[in-house]
């Protein structure tokens, strides 16, 4: 079973940045590909960004160029550096640790943590 324990949310103002990290176990972690999501007070959960077990990067079209996906497989950690914040990227950001591509969809399969706030103020 995959655990994981998300960090570095808070609250900025338009424009700041952030740093969120989530570290992983019992898990393949080299071998997985890693996400961050994030969920609104109302909405689904979205996927943000997407690091393959190769360092192929995808990102959700509102998010590309400002976010950066990363991960450090000696520290079973995967990172999201948010920059350029905008008050519409106010969530809960999870990761998850195991990810699957069907049909052209990346599933979630590994836990969910308990998320971590950000909160971008206008």
């Amino acid at each position: 079973q995959v655990h994981v324990v998300e960090s570095g949310g808070g609250l900025v103002q338009t424009g700041g940045s952030l740093r969120l990290s989530c570290v992983a176990s019992g898990t393949l972690f080299s071998k997985s590909a890693l996400g961050w999501y994030r969920q609104a007070p109302g909405e689904q959960r979205e996927l943000v960004a997407v690091v393959r077990a190769g360092g192929n990067t995808f990102y959700k079209a509102s998010v590309e160029g400002r976010f950066t996906i990363s991960r450090d497989n000696a520290k079973n950690t995967v990172y999201l550096q948010m920059n350029s914040l905008k008050p519409e990227d106010t969530a809960v950001y999870y990761c998850n640790a195991d990810l699957r591509s069907y049909s052209g969809a990346y599933q979630p399969f590994g836990s969910w943590g308990q998320g971590t706030q950000v909160t971008v103020s206008s």
